[in-house]
């Protein structure tokens, strides 16, 4: 690959192909896998529409239930991560998606708020490392120069399960009401959770650790990729200076991951909260049909997914970061604001919530690049993982807070302003990040042999050996 002093790499058509090749291998599958997870994730939102009053359960016992999956996804997230190093993403990832669908059916069984509050605790369990492992297993594959675009990909599964996902559940609960002894919502988290189950024995033939395994590569387009992670890992070790410690330990000690989290977290609070409440928000403006509200639903998502993929791509082409993140951030919070003020006009209020999450799911990408740019080894995989389960707590604290407020005002447009300060916190904290980390490292011609090339290549090939 052909290096200039102070500006990205310039790709040769050869290397383009290969890096061509894996997105067309790696990125349409993960993105399927990614839609079930999602899918069964949020689900609850649909079923909220009909589960609420045939249990009787208050908001603040839904918005509860429906965080309180982040507190089990916080608590093994982590530790999810680690062992995925351990036992290879291959089979790890198999048996998350295995467990997750089991869980996600037993929601049908559900009759009481403690049984509603177990299953979806345990269905973050089971789910934990699953988005932060696919993310660590792409740094695998691409480095960091590569990554935004590579994730904007990936990541444009999020709005895509819901485009696709809403008018599915509603149709759904349409179609399956009535149906057999089970009410249409126990139909809805039955089916949707068999494709996940299914998925799960894919994976295990077709996913490979690692490049190094990957048979369908040949030895020289390996040999590419093998060398950019190298280059890349000798990047990030001298824009810190040469202190980068790849432990654990030494990622927990880098303020900057903390940081991170933080800056998650804020965004989290945003952005959750509205996934959770969006069905009812719409049901509550005067919509009352189920496939009606799956579709409104899933209008947001459509513009959310076009400015992803270009505030990604973009980021790329400028290979800058934080503005990237801070902007997006910003109009998400002008956007969520002012449909909260336009609640009681169906039409006003999804359009702004086209504006906010135009801005909420632009940012995930190309933040999401950040820790595995900042860190390396085992601090990379724990790294990615930590941020996000922090981030993820916001999870719980989103919903819930709606929830109460719903209960307590009878009214959403308060809990989607205290959202709204919590997107706009995203921008100045981003900004806190030196740009000499947060940006992709420039490439500075070095000589073949250095000490300091070598290094990374050795560590890049232990980090493949050891996931063989």
């Amino acid at each position: 690959m052909s290096k200039t002093l102070d500006n990205k790499p310039t790709a040769s058509t050869a290397e383009s192909k290969v890096y061509s090749k894996i997105t067309r291998r790696l990125i349409p599958f993960l993105i399927l896998c990614y839609f079930f997870a999602y899918l069964d994730r949020v689900n609850v939102g649909f079923a909220k529409l009909h589960m609420q009053d045939a249990l009787n359960f208050s908001d603040t016992v839904y918005g509860l239930g429906a965080g309180i999956f982040f507190i089990g996804y916080f608590l093994f997230e982590m530790p999810s991560n680690l062992l995925m190093q351990r036992f290879g993403p291959r089979f790890w990832i198999a048996r998350i998606m295995a467990t997750w669908a089991v869980l996600s059916a037993g929601m049908m069984f559900v009759t009481t708020p403690t049984q509603f509050y177990i299953v979806r605790f345990l269905l973050g369990v089971a789910e934990a490392g699953f988005f932060p492992g696919i993310v660590f297993y792409l740094t695998l594959w691409f480095p960091s120069w590569r990554s935004a675009r590579t994730l904007g990909l990936f990541i444009l599964v999020t709005p895509l399960s819901t485009i696709i996902g809403s008018p599915l559940s509603g149709l759904i609960l349409k179609m399956f009401e009535g149906v057999g002894h089970l009410h249409n919502w126990q139909w809805l988290f039955l089916v949707e959770a068999i494709p996940s189950f299914l998925l799960a024995f894919v994976v295990l033939r077709y996913l490979d650790n690692d490049v190094k395994s990957a048979k369908w590569l040949s030895d020289a387009e390996k040999q590419v990729v093998i060398n950019d992670l190298a280059k890349d890992a000798a990047n990030r070790a001298r824009a810190n200076q040469g202190k980068v410690d790849s432990s654990v330990k030494g990622m927990l000690k880098n303020g900057y991951v903390w940081l991170l989290a933080v800056v998650f977290f804020s965004f989290n609070i945003g952005y959750y909260g509205i996934n959770f409440w969006l069905p009812s928000i719409i049901k509550s403006s005067g919509v009352s049909d189920d496939l009606h509200i799956g579709l409104l639903a899933a209008l947001p998502y459509v513009f959310g997914a076009c400015f992803m993929v270009w505030n990604s791509r973009h980021s790329d082409l400028k290979q800058e970061r934080r503005w990237h993140i801070a902007i997006p951030a910003m109009i998400g919070c002008v956007g969520l604001a002012l449909s909260a003020y336009c609640s009681g006009s169906t039409f006003w209020m999804m359009a702004w919530i086209c504006v906010a999450m135009s801005g909420t799911l632009a940012l995930i990408p190309t933040y999401i690049s950040l820790p595995g740019a900042l860190l390396s080894g085992t601090a990379a995989a724990a790294g990615i993982a930590f941020v996000n389960s922090i981030g993820n707590l916001a999870g719980f604290f989103g919903p819930t807070v709606l929830g109460w407020l719903k209960d307590t005002t009878g009214r959403t447009d308060t809990g989607l302003y205290i959202l709204a300060a919590f997107l706009l916190l995203c921008a100045p904290l981003i900004l806190a990040l030196p740009a000499r980390l947060a940006n992709p490292k420039k490439v500075i011609a070095v000589p073949e042999q250095s000490g300091e090339q070598l290094d990374a290549a050795q560590h890049i090939n232990a980090t493949i050996n050891r996931n063989v």
